[in-house]
């Protein structure tokens, strides 16, 4: 048979389709429900309306994301069974924990609120409502947390011990493995990293709609100076969140890359191309030849940051691939050559991911420069409590125009940057842990279901892919679709908290019969 259609490797396939696609609506799932939650406590403080329409708007966006990755996030949970029913008999009883945890304390803790902050727009008090979404927030945190515990454990199992007579992973301690230290960090690295993710979306949406009311103006079309002032607002917001966490992407990706290190020094040796051992050990940014055997014609490296990347030192020795597949190999018995990943796929998935993650902070800075003076919009009359702004450029030197130009293509491309970085993250965190499910544990060609034949993982991997790309074209179309509509200015925010009339709100004559407040 052929290695390539080998039932094992369609499984990953499979696998790593859906999750690469699921993973898309996660970091925005957690990111926006904070930003919804931030805009939402604005306006409760301030009262001002700008705040309330930003809190809608940006809640749509949520609600549509949220809905998409609850439906590609079951269909996960299926292929344990499907696929890789051997790996679920070894490990359910530890592997299984957390995402029982993830379904009945987060997930049911989210969904329930979320539901109170739909409805209860004008049956809640304001301050009560936006507790919901801020809990829904909460939750997604919560979420994450648990299904990342899981994950960390196949990149360094705690907490458990073999049953001697079923020779199954058996759960000594949740706490350990809630707590361990790859849990922590690589819980850290998503947060910042779901953060960035949308702060860039924020900032993608709000630079086009800015830019189209520029264009506008410029053509003598009339603009509504309320719709501008919600997207000055959520403008400014990305681009505070998209430099603070993009430091904190970058912060949190070198305390994960010493935690890889000491737990996984392949993985490591692997995203540098790092055959021999070396002290210092060189980073190299870009390389042109076959990293997989080491042969470049172009190169540009930097002496010792791997080095430094590993030990937060710039002098001490990194192993290289061949000197730790021979120690696995001692440690575990076979070929040495069977503990070595993809290189090709873990040394560029490593830098596609710091590239497209830190291209979306370096957009953050420069959005931060062009409007520090209001280099996009100019104040043209104040009106109560917000400021109406004329699109304009302020007269400046050459290179605020310059920057002005281009910052608003800058805004909107930047959008998909750390998806991308999101996607290559985790296409390197897995495939440089092969060939391990659960590193030191379990090799993959042992996990998966031996009675599902190369036909059948044909037709379900067709059917996934099939049904994912049309679940794409409707979440584009949906996204689209209210990204472009942009906030409901006309709409007005409850004017004073309901009286609460029962358990939800008034319970009887027309104020029950009034429409919903998030009707859509």
């Amino acid at each position: 048979m052929n290695l390539a259609l080998a039932p094992e490797t369609l499984a990953r396939w499979q696998f790593g389709i859906t999750t690469v696609y699921h993973f898309l609506f996660v970091p925005l799932t957690i990111s926006l429900s904070a930003v919804t939650a931030g805009f939402e406590t604005a306006w409760v403080r301030t009262g001002k309306e700008r705040y309330f329409h930003a809190s809608k708007f940006w809640g749509k966006l949520f609600l549509i994301n949220i809905a998409m990755g609850v439906v590609t996030g079951i269909v996960q949970e299926f292929q344990f069974g499907m696929n890789w029913s051997d790996y679920s008999r070894f490990v359910g009883d530890v592997f299984g924990a957390p995402l029982a945890m993830e379904a009945l304390v987060a997930f049911f803790f989210e969904s329930t609120f979320i539901g109170l902050w739909i409805f209860g727009w004008d049956k809640l008090p304001k301050k009560l409502h936006c507790a919901c979404i801020w809990v829904v927030s909460l939750g997604t945190i919560l979420s994450a947390y648990f299904i990342l515990s899981a994950n960390s454990w196949m990149q360094h199992p705690v907490g458990y011990t073999i049953d001697p007579h079923t020779h199954k992973a058996r759960l000594d301690s949740i706490w350990a493995v809630l707590t361990q230290n790859t849990t922590q960090v690589q819980m850290f690295h998503t947060m910042t990293a779901s953060f960035l993710t949308g702060a860039a979306f924020v900032v993608g949406i709000a630079s086009f709609h800015l830019w189209k009311a520029k264009r506008g103006q410029a053509a003598g079309e009339p603009t509504d100076a309320r719709k501008i002032g919600v997207m000055r607002s959520s403008l400014r917001t990305g681009l505070v969140l998209a430099v603070i966490f993009g430091l904190g992407t970058a912060i949190s990706g070198d305390t994960l890359g010493k935690v890889m290190f000491e737990q996984q020094p392949m993985k490591m040796a692997a995203a540098e191309a790092l055959w021999d051992t070396q002290a210092p050990a060189p980073f190299s940014v870009f390389a042109i030849g076959d990293v997989a055997k080491g042969h470049n014609s172009v190169e540009l490296s930097i002496p010792g940051l791997l080095s430094f990347l590993s030990h937060s030192n710039f002098h001490e020795a990194v192993p290289g691939i061949n000197n730790v597949a021979k120690m696995e190999a001692a440690k575990y018995g076979g070929n040495p050559k069977d503990y070595i990943p993809n290189i090709f796929i873990t040394f560029w998935g490593f830098r596609l991911m710091i590239g497209f993650g830190m291209s979306s902070f370096v957009a953050g800075l420069i959005g931060l420069w062009t409007t520090r003076r209001k280099l996009w919009l100019a104040p043209e009359h104040r009106t109560g409590d917000d400021e109406v702004p004329r699109l304009m450029l302020t007269p400046n030197r050459e290179m605020s125009t310059f920057f002005t130009k281009w910052s608003w293509r800058i805004g909107i491309l930047t959008m998909g940057f750390p998806l991308m970085a999101n996607s290559f993250g985790w296409v390197f965190t897995e495939m440089g842990r092969q060939p391990w499910v659960v590193y030191g544990l379990m090799k993959t060609h042992n996990a998966v279901s031996p009675g599902v034949s190369q036909a059948e993982v044909i037709i379900s991997m067709s059917v996934f892919t099939a049904l994912y790309a049309i679940l794409a074209f409707v979440e584009v179309r949906l996204m689209a679709r209210y990204a472009k509509a942009g906030p409901n200015v006309e709409e007005q925010p409850p004017a004073e908290d309901p009286r609460l009339g029962g358990p939800f709100g008034p319970g009887s004559g027309e104020e029950s019969d009034k429409p919903m407040a998030f009707a859509y």
